[in-house]
């Protein structure tokens, strides 16, 4: 084995498995399972992508990077497709986006596919849009809780987050100090009706989370709620 140091493009070892999940209303979407290589998950992420109509799709840099080291680096499996209409590398998913409506049955998809397949641990991880997708329609899903990257909270009724408290699952929010939508301060005021919310904020950090700094610490943070006993993720690998 080598040690190699890990890098922005560093793809580690795991098992991929593109497939198509199939919704409720008869769209097909875009997917991809990475495992990790014994295939044995500690924990299980299903990423909720970016705004498709400003550049966001499953192979957005903070989750195509989670899918890239976290299967090898934590035992944590990652579950990423494009949301109904969205085209990325990996392919286009039928249908058309919705604005957060219809993609309520592409979450569904994804939760159910995750645990017909027993995939342990499951956590909805959204960024930016794919966290008003995540708060919108993840309450009542099988899942462990949510972690929300640079949540804007532009389509999340207070209803829909009020419906979190009625479940014990909790919500991590990563806030950048300089998000172009929500930053720390406005967060904690919008976020403070939730009971099991805790917030963090992350310094010198933007909406887009550029550079290996700011992913590092995203993927640290995912890590230290979801498989804590993998954090802090090293800098390097062996393989």
């Amino acid at each position: 084995m080598t040690s190699h140091e890990i890098r922005a493009g560093i793809e580690l070892p795991a098992i991929r498995t593109p497939f198509l999940l199939d919704t409720q209303d008869g769209q097909q979407l875009v997917a991809e399972l990475a495992m990790p290589i014994d295939g044995k998950p500690v924990a299980t992420l299903i990423c909720l992508h970016p705004l498709p109509t400003h550049g966001g799709f499953m192979d957005s840099h903070v989750i195509r990077k989670a899918a890239n080291r976290l299967p090898y680096l934590a035992n944590v499996a990652v579950l990423r497709f494009n949301t109904r209409g969205t085209e990325s590398p990996q392919g286009k998913s039928t249908g058309e986006f919705t604005g957060g409506d219809l993609e309520r049955f592409d979450v569904a998809a994804a939760v159910d596919w995750a645990v017909a397949q027993a995939l342990p641990n499951r956590w909805l991880l959204g960024w930016s849009f794919g966290t008003e997708l995540a708060l919108k329609y993840g309450a009542d899903k099988d899942i462990e809780g949510a972690i929300l990257l640079s949540p804007p909270l532009h389509r999340t009724s207070q209803p829909e987050l009020e419906r979190w408290n009625h479940t014990s699952k909790p919500l991590v929010g990563l806030i950048p100090e300089f998000d172009d939508y929500l930053v720390p301060e406005e967060a904690a005021k919008a976020f403070s009706i939730l009971s099991n919310f805790e917030q963090i904020d992350v310094a010198g950090a933007k909406h887009l989370w550029v550079g290996e700094d700011s992913v590092a610490r995203v993927l640290n943070e995912i890590v230290r709620t979801v498989a804590p006993g993998a954090y802090p993720l090293p800098k390097s690998a062996d393989f």
